[in-house]
This record gives C-alpha cells, sequence and structure tokens, in this order.
C-alpha cells in the first residue's frame, strides 16, 4: 500500500454503520421534543414539547417513512435505515439554525421574523443535504432526485401553510377565490392558526413560501454544479462517477452491500495470476496439510472483492489449509467476491495434478541487503518465504515477486511459491511505507536473496518429509485484527531439522513481534528455523484502515499460543509425501495503477471537495440574502 492508498483507507474511520430506522426516529422525535420546550412558550410544558413534536418531528418522521418507497418507485435505492438516519440529520441541521438564529434574535432587535427567515434558510439547507444524498446512494438524475429530496422540506411548508394565517391572507381574490375559500372544508383543513403557536401563526406570509421555493431551488442548483465539477476529472480519468464510488463505500461499510463491487467491475482490468499449490499427504493418501498461493491481493477491504479470500480458500481445503500472502499489491485486487471463484477452481484444477515426492531439503537462510529468504525444497520445486524484517515493509509488487521466482527457477528449481510474509510494518504513518516495487534497492534484494535461495538448496541436506500441523481459531475476532483463520502452524522435519512456519490470519505485524515469536520459539522448543507469517486478509480493515497483528490485541498472549501451538504440532509429526504444482487463472482485477489512480482522485476531493462547497455555499448564501431583501423590501 502506497502513501497515497493509506490516505484513502483511512477515510473509513469516519464511516459508521447506520443505525435501524425506528432508533434514528425515536432520537428524532425526542429531539424534536426537547427543541419545542426551549423553542415555544406555552403555559405547559408537554404543550411546548407536543407542538416540538408536531412542528419538527413530524416531517422528520414521514420523510423517514415515504423517502423510501417514493425513491424506489422512482428507479432508486435508498433503505428505510439510510432515509430515517438522513431525515434525522436534517432535523438536527433545522434545530442548529433555529438555535443560532434565535440567540441571535434575543441579543438583537431582528425579532420573530429573522428567526423565521433562519427556518427558511434550514429548510432549503435540508433540501440541498438530501439531494445530494440522494443522488450519491440512488444514482437518478438531478429532476428525478428532487421529488424524495424534498419531501422533508415540502411536509414542514405544508405544516406551516396549515397551522398560519397564510389562507386567510390569500383572500383577496375575487368571488370564486373567495368562495372556494371559505368552504368549512377547506377552513377546517388548510386553516388552524388557532391550534398553532404565536411563533408560528404570527410571522408566517405568502410570499415566505415563494422565497422558500425560490432559495430552495439556488440551493438545488449550487448541488447540481458540485457535483458536475467534482465529477468531471473521475469520469475522464476512469470513466465512471464519483458518486458511483460514494454510493459503493458508504452502502459496504455502513450496511454492508455489494454496490462498491459494480463500482470496482466498472473499472478492472482483465489478468492472468499464476496459482500455485503445495499439498502434503499421508502414505494412505488422505491430505493432511496444503499451501496455497494465489498470486493476487486480498483486498480492497471487508469482504469486497477478495478482502475474505484466505478464508474461502482454506474451507475448500481437504487438510489444513495455509494461505499466505503473495507478492502482489493493491492492484490485484479482485474486483469482485465471484472472481474468487474462479481462483479456487483454478487451484483445485493444480491440485489435481500434481506429482507427489517423499523426499524434500533442509530449510535454508539467505539475505541480501533487507532482504531475508527461507527456503525449502520438495523434489524439484521449492517454497521460497521473504521478510524485510526487522525492517519496515509493505506489499511487493506483482513484477517484483514475478522476477524473483524467475530468478530462483534460473538457478535449478521447476516451481516456486513466493511468499511475502508481510510481517513488519509501522501503520499508514508516514511517507514510506515499505512498498517493494520494481527498481527499487529492496526489489534487487529479494532476487539476490531468492537467486541464492535457490542455489544453496541444490546442496542442501534432504532426506524423508514427516509433518505436524496444528491450529487455533482463538477467541480474537477482526476488529482486534485476527481473522476467521486464527493462528496455524506447520512444523517440517527433514534431515534432523525442524523449521516451523507460522501463518497468522492477519494484516501484517506490529514491528518486532515477528522477532519475539521467532526467539520465544528459539529458546523453547527444539527448531532450527522459524518463519512468520500473515494472510493478510482485509475482512480485519472494514472499519480500522491499519489494525495490524499485535496492535489491538496483547502480544504476550500471542506469543505464548505459538509456542503451545507449536508443540502440539511436533507431536503430530508423521511422514507424508510433498507436491507442488502451477495454473494460471485468467481474473479481473483493479488493474495497474488504478488503485493509485482512484486513491488520489478520491484524496483530491477531500482535499478540495471542501474548499470547493465552501465557495458554492457562499455564493447561493449571497444571492439568498439579496432575494431576502428583495422580498422584504416589497
Amino acid at each position: 500500500m502506497t502513501a497515497t492508498q493509506s490516505d484513502l483507507a483511512s477515510l473509513s474511520r469516519y464511516i459508521f454503520s447506520a443505525p435501524r430506522w425506528y432508533a434514528s426516529v425515536t432520537f428524532a422525535l425526542l429531539i424534536a421534543a426537547v427543541t419545542g420546550v426551549g423553542a415555544f412558550d406555552s403555559n405547559y410544558v408537554l404543550q411546548d414539547a407536543w407542538e416540538g413534536v408536531f412542528f419538527i418531528g413530524v416531517p422528520t418522521v414521514v420523510a423517514s417513512v415515504l423517502t423510501t418507497p417514493v425513491d424506489r418507485r422512482l428507479g432508486g435505492q435508498l433503505t428505510y435505515n439510510r432515509a430515517s438516519l438522513l431525515a434525522l440529520t436534517c432535523e438536527v441541521v433545522v434545530v442548529a439554525v433555529l438555535s443560532v438564529a434565535g440567540m441571535i434574535s434575543a441579543l438583537t432587535p431582528l425579532g420573530q421574523q429573522f428567526v423565521f427567515d433562519a427556518l427558511i434558510v434550514g429548510l432549503s439547507s435540508v433540501f440541498a443535504l438530501r439531494l445530494l444524498v440522494v443522488m450519491a446512494v440512488s444514482r437518478t438524475s438531478f429532476l428525478v432526485s428532487t421529488i424524495p429530496a424534498g419531501i422533508q422540506t415540502g411536509t414542514a411548508a405544508v405544516l406551516f401553510f396549515v397551522y398560519s394565517e397564510t389562507i386567510r391572507l390569500l383572500e383577496i381574490g375575487g368571488p370564486l377565490v373567495q368562495n372556494a375559500l371559505s368552504r368549512p372544508l377547506v377552513q377546517d383543513v388548510l386553516s388552524r392558526p388557532d391550534h398553532a403557536p404565536p411563533e408560528i401563526s404570527s410571522v408566517v406570509r405568502p410570499r415566505d413560501f415563494l422565497v422558500l421555493a425560490v432559495v430552495s431551488g439556488l440551493y438545488a442548483l449550487g448541488v447540481y454544479a458540485f457535483l458536475v465539477v467534482l465529477d468531471r476529472p473521475w469520469r475522464r480519468s476512469l470513466g465512471v462517477s464519483v458518486l458511483d464510488f460514494l454510493r459503493g463505500f458508504i452502502g459496504h461499510v455502513a450496511e454492508g452491500t455489494r454496490e462498491l463491487e459494480d463500482f470496482f467491475e466498472q473499472i478492472g482490468e482483465q489478468a492472468v495470476v499464476p496459482v500455485t499449490d503445495l499439498s502434503f499427504r499421508r502414505p494412505d493418501g488422505t491430505e493432511k496439510a496444503r499451501f496455497v498461493l494465489p498470486m493476487i491481493h486480498p483486498g480492497p477491504m471487508g469482504e469486497i472483492g477478495g478482502g475474505n479470500l484466505p478464508h474461502r480458500v482454506a474451507t475448500e481445503a481437504e487438510g489444513l489449509a495455509f494461505v499466505p500472502h503473495a507478492t502482489a499489491g493493491h492492484d490485484f485486487n479482485l474486483v469482485t467476491e465471484r472472481e474468487v471463484d474462479t481462483i479456487l477452481d483454478t487451484a483445485a484444477a493444480a491440485h489435481d495434478r500434481i506429482e507427489y515426492t517423499d523426499t524434500a531439503t533442509a530449510s535454508v537462510r539467505t539475505q541480501s541487503g533487507d532482504a531475508k529468504m527461507l527456503g525449502q525444497a520438495f523434489g524439484d520445486d521449492a517454497l521460497l518465504v521473504a521478510t524485510y524484517s526487522p525492517k519496515c515493509a509493505d506489499d511487493v509488487e506483482y513484477a517484483v515477486g514475478l522476477s524473483a521466482a524467475a530468478e530462483a527457477r534460473s538457478n535449478g528449481l521447476d516451481d516456486v511459491m513466493l511468499v511475502d510474509a508481510h510481517n513488519c510494518n509501522d501503520g499508514l504513518e508516514g511517507e514510506d511505507l515499505g512498498h517493494v516495487y520494481p527498481g527499487s534497492e529492496r526489489s534487487f534484494d529479494m532476487l539476490q536473496a531468492a537467486g541464492e535461495a535457490a542455489t544453496r538448496l541444490d546442496d542442501a541436506a534432504s532426506g524423508t518429509l514427516e509433518l505436524g500441523v496444528a491450529w487455533d481459531a482463538t477467541e480474537w475476532e477482526p476488529l482486534d485484527g485476527i481473522g476467521p483463520l486464527g493462528v496455524r502452524v506447520a512444523v517440517l522435519d527433514v534431515a534432523d531439522q525442524r523449521t516451523v512456519y507460522v501463518l497468522v490470519d492477519g494484516n501484517n505485524m506490529e514491528p518486532g513481534l515477528r522477532e519475539r515469536i521467532v526467539d520465544a520459539l528459539r529458546a523453547s522448543v527444539d527448531v532450527d528455523a522459524v518463519e512468520v507469517m500473515t494472510t493478510d486478509t482485509h475482512v480485519v480493515n472494514q472499519v480500522e484502515a491499519s489494525n495490524q497483528v499485535g496492535e489491538a490485541i496483547d502480544q504476550d498472549d500471542l506469543v505464548a499460543l505459538v509456542e503451545r501451538l507449536v508443540d502440539e504440532a511436533e507431536a503430530d509429526l508423521e511422514p507424508v509425501e510433498a507436491g507442488m504444482e502451477s495454473e494460471r487463472a485468467e481474473v479481473t482485477v483493479f488493474g495497474n495503477d488504478r488503485t493509485e489512480t482512484l486513491a488520489s482522485h478520491a484524496n483530491a476531493v477531500m482535499a478540495m471537495g471542501g474548499a470547493l462547497a465552501g465557495a458554492v455555499i457562499l455564493a447561493v448564501t449571497a444571492i439568498s440574502v439579496l432575494v431576502f431583501l428583495l422580498a422584504h423590501s416589497g
């Protein structure tokens, strides 16, 4: 992950799950009642609270109930939870505007008319906010979106019309108008000023409704201009709308929808990726363990795309599955979870072609610069695990991994499973997050270490192979930085040498934790070589952008757990055969530089969107003030 991508990932801390619709409605009514007590001045507190619920809470309830069916009837997809939360947010906006206006009115001679003028601005702002959200979430056209967006403001306008002197002030036309307005049914339905508090009935005039319509229209045009300006660079560079991204991102994190996958599918590119399968079976033919390495990145977050790939792969294996991290970055995220099925089919095809051998080599350790490589051969094939720990590093790019594997094959190996241990990083701080890219010094270090490992494996001691495994799903959860696969351990005994592979279902590790585990195992367990890996699962990153192993949990508990699992794995040692095979899968991934482009555009929206929104609001407010001046001068 690059610094730009980390800035985008960190935005997830601002997203939260939408509460259930009835919780939002209940809270809205409570706020309305409290506001009524402060805003109205009758002889009874309960009367004030009821008037607050009626004049402030009813528009919120109507918007919560009607927005979803109206929006869906027009082709949108707002849920009741989102619609209720939006209505509650808009109510808070109105209450805030009224509170500020009330304080200004109390300290100045502006009077009650100023408060109602501020209310008009608040209702217009509510309409603009709702229009922005409806267009972003439902992706309906501007004109169509105005219908569900106007429900809350429209309901408030109807209440003010009915419970004010407006109907009586309209009795200025000819006999036809006067007769129509004087009918008892019309008077009962459209004229109820006697039932309204004087704060409303005494200040509302017919012109106020015209001003509300004009100001709301100005705010709507401001929203449209704002979205057009923000959307243009997205359409030029990626061919998609920023609203598609916002809708998918909010829908995924807030309600777990798959809308984000639809967006990623639009920007995706076809790619061919190797899928390597290293299987261990008992002499009777039953599988004991399996290492599976698809050369893709398990992202982008949550269960979107390949975010939960390790778990999906593990459930398909007969034996205990190990799904470490491959040398691939975010450009090789799968665009949809459906692509995982292609990976599983390819892994199964590779597994069916495996030819087994009962001999293996002792493991070897090489180092070049910051890159360390642990290698072990099974026949003519080899497992190589790369780490830069104790130096911090993040994803190794696809091209670097392919080149390192090719370097190892050129030194005598047939097939290579090259694992990025992904076991030391310092989070999302700073400009350099340890990204290993082609042409960097670290990329050449990896190539050199891989070539030396292949050369040394050719001369390494060999013998029959014994394997022991152990697994604990743990009590930790994704919020703790641990995925559903928990912690898995494999102990390989060859030629009187024991090598331990530890796999934690998490996304990278806190600096120094890998060394603590290695030192603890060497001190307490009879082992010769140890490497600690993570799966890089992104189910732990749905809410927290940085949620590394050891960041939330007690590191001592993890070390103790690994020690126990190694003891269990050693007790489980038995003769096995091993074999490796690779197949290529054609999948749709984010594509070259698409992740960086997406992250850059999203970060630009966050950086420039506030300034642009401020400019739009300032311009619309200036015009609105002119409208108010003209209305009152008339």
